[in-house]
C-alpha cells in the first residue's frame, strides 16, 4: 500500500490544491471537513480522473478532540497507517478587537489553534510506534506580521508556529517532522471574501504584485511531506510572494 494520510480541509482552496497532488502522486488522501465539504470532495474526486479512487471524505469538526480521535482511529483501522498528516482547516471572523466578540475570538482559535492540536494529538502515538510520520501545519503570514481586524485569526496562525516547532523538537528522535507552511494572499474564497481595497492593498506590497495561487503552496506542503525531507523540521516555509521576509 502506498503512503496514507490526513488533509483537513482538504476540499477546497489550498487543501484541495494538496489533496488533488497527493492523491496523483499514488497517496490516498482522507478528507475531513464539514458537511458542505462532502458534496466538495464528490466533485475534486470528479476532476481527478484515475487518482479519484485515492480520495475519501470523513465528515468532523477539528474543535472538538473527540471527533479528531474518532476519524485517526477509524483511517488507522481502515489502512492500517497514518503517514503523514496536513492541518489546513481554518476560518476567519474578522473585526478589530473593539467590535470582536468573546464567541467570534473562540471560533477561530478553536479550529485554527486548537485543531492542529487535536489533530497531531490523535494521530502522534500512533506515528511514534512506527516511527514515522510527516506532519505539516498551515500556517499564515499574518502570523508574523498581525493584520488589521485579524487579532484572533493573527493570534492562532502565529500560535501553529509554537505549536509546529514545540512538536518538532519532541518528536525529532521519534522520524517524525513537523513543519509549517505560511501562505500569503493566495487566490482562494477565504481571501475573495476579503474587502476588495484589503485585497489589492495587499498585492501592492507584495513584489510579486499578484496573488499566490493554491497550487503553488500545494507544492512546498508535497516537497515537505515526502520521505527523502526528513532533514527539515521545526521549520517555517514562507509562500508569500516576499509580502514578508
Amino acid at each position: 500500500m502506498g503512503r496514507v494520510g490526513i488533509v483537513t480541509g482538504g476540499a477546497r482552496g489550498i487543501g484541495a490544491a494538496i489533496t488533488s497532488l497527493l492523491a496523483e502522486d499514488g497517496a490516498s488522501v482522507v478528507v475531513m471537513g464539514l458537511p458542505p465539504d462532502r458534496e466538495r470532495t464528490e466533485a475534486l474526486r470528479a476532476s481527478l480522473n484515475g487518482a479519484a479512487k485515492r480520495v475519501h471524505f470523513r465528515e468532523g469538526n477539528v474543535a472538538h478532540y473527540d471527533v479528531c480521535k474518532g476519524i485517526a482511529d477509524e483511517v488507522r483501522a481502515q489502512y492500517g497507517q497514518i503517514d503523514f498528516l496536513v492541518n489546513n482547516a481554518g476560518i476567519t471572523a474578522d473585526h478589530t478587537i473593539r467590535n470582536m466578540t468573546v464567541e467570534e475570538w473562540q471560533a477561530v482559535l478553536a479550529v485554527n489553534l486548537s485543531g492542529p492540536f487535536f489533530m497531531t494529538k490523535a494521530v502522534l502515538e500512533h506515528m511514534v510506534e512506527r516511527n514515522y510520520g510527516r506532519i505539516v501545519n498551515i500556517s499564515s503570514v499574518v502570523g508574523h506580521t498581525g493584520n488589521f481586524g485579524q487579532a484572533n485569526y493573527a493570534s492562532a496562525k502565529a500560535g501553529v508556529m509554537g505549536l509546529t516547532k514545540t512538536v518538532a523538537l519532541e518528536v525529532a528522535s521519534r522520524g517524525i517532522t513537523v513543519n509549517a507552511v505560511a501562505p500569503g494572499f493566495i487566490n482562494t474564497d477565504m481571501v475573495a471574501a476579503m474587502p476588495k481595497a484589503a485585497v489589492e492593498a495587499a498585492i501592492q506590497k507584495s513584489p510579486e504584485r499578484r496573488l499566490g495561487q493554491p497550487e503553488e503552496v500545494a507544492r512546498v506542503v508535497r516537497f515537505l511531506l515526502d520521505e527523502s525531507s526528513g532533514y527539515i523540521t521545526g521549520a517555517v516555509y514562507d509562500v508569500n510572494g516576499g509580502l514578508y521576509m
